[in-house]
């Protein structure tokens, strides 16, 4: 009997030293834990300045809280966000820059002053019945077609006036062909557009065609382009080489941005490479210049908030 309590005795004994074991082994496994990690509690980590000297430049303004530091981060970051969408909506477009300005009323009401229009190609997303080697698809054809565009047939054309690169674009719908030697006017006009006017009613280098090309006209204009008379942009023939690019969609109002910035600043933007002219005329503004002259040629820089620029272009229509 006296070997029972020994023997359990021993037994307590074991189970004690394996206890003891089992708590000395987890001290040794929780004590080289804390050997590899940091000693340092999360609530008491302190925050370790970051420097120039210690971290590099890129490191230093990427990770420091300084506020002028962060502020510059936020106006670089917008910027160049906006480039992406810049290059983004070049590459689907394919000209530059891909976003314009209205800047008159005579494509009303398919397209009004301060609209943001989205630009593209001649030759990209070409319509039914697009002149061969243009991409222009003309009010002509589009009836044919039933090819429309700002709510008429044919497409919405940005041209250079009398191929003048020093001018403001016009933007204007694309009426029909015309060829060189043409007496337009008796074979394609509207008769209830020029009505009693004649081919030796215009200037020479209008009528006949002194060239191949197209005839414009503002939707919201009384007659052609090329007819003059104050009925809209002062042009010849528009050749196809002059054509820079066709309207896709418009984004109401957003123009209006780049237009007021043009009026506060002066053109500072972007210098004017000549002196904007009056492209057009309208019901609602006959003969009256949209802008003051001087101001901003084909393209230019527009705030768009948080620092971030755009670079978007002004068009008369």
């Amino acid at each position: 009997m006296s070997g029972g309590p020994t023997d359990t005795s021993s037994g307590s004994s074991d189970d004690g030293v394996s206890d003891g074991t089992a708590q000395d082994g987890a001290d040794s496994s929780s004590r080289g834990g804390s050997s590899n990690t940091s000693r340092t509690k999360p609530g008491d980590e302190e925050t370790v300045p970051v420097t120039i000297e210690d971290d590099g430049v890129v490191r230093w303004f990427l990770r420091s809280d300084d506020e002028n530091v962060r502020f510059a981060r936020d106006v670089l970051s917008s910027v160049a966000i906006v480039a992406v969408i810049g290059l983004i909506l070049f590459g689907v477009s394919g000209v530059w820059p891909p976003l314009v300005a209205v800047e008159s009323p005579s494509m009303d009401p398919n397209m009004k002053t301060g609209d943001l229009i989205f630009v593209a190609e001649n030759e990209r997303f070409v319509g039914d019945g697009a002149v061969a080697g243009t991409g222009v698809v003309t009010l002509e054809s589009g009836q044919e077609s039933g090819y429309e565009k700002f709510n008429n047939p044919g497409d919405v054309i940005v041209f250079e006036p009398n191929g003048n690169e020093q001018t403001t674009p016009i933007i204007h719908r694309a009426h029909f062909r015309v060829e060189e030697g043409e007496n337009w006017i008796d074979t394609k006009a509207d008769e209830d557009l020029v009505g009693d006017i004649t081919c030796a009613d215009v200037n020479d280098n209008i009528c006949p065609a002194p060239h191949d090309g197209f005839i414009t006209k503002g939707d919201a204009n009384p007659n052609y382009d090329q007819i003059g008379r104050g009925s809209g942009a002062d042009t010849t023939v528009v050749k196809s080489e002059w054509v820079t690019g066709k309207a896709m969609f418009r984004i109401p109002w957003l123009g209006n941005i780049r237009l007021t910035i043009d009026k506060l600043l002066g053109g500072m933007l972007a210098p004017s490479p000549g002196p904007a002219i009056d492209g057009t005329s309208s019901p609602a503004a006959p003969d009256a210049p949209v802008s003051s002259p001087g101001l901003t040629g084909v393209t230019g820089l527009a705030a768009c908030g948080g620092g971030a620029v755009t670079a978007i272009g002004r068009r008369r229509n």
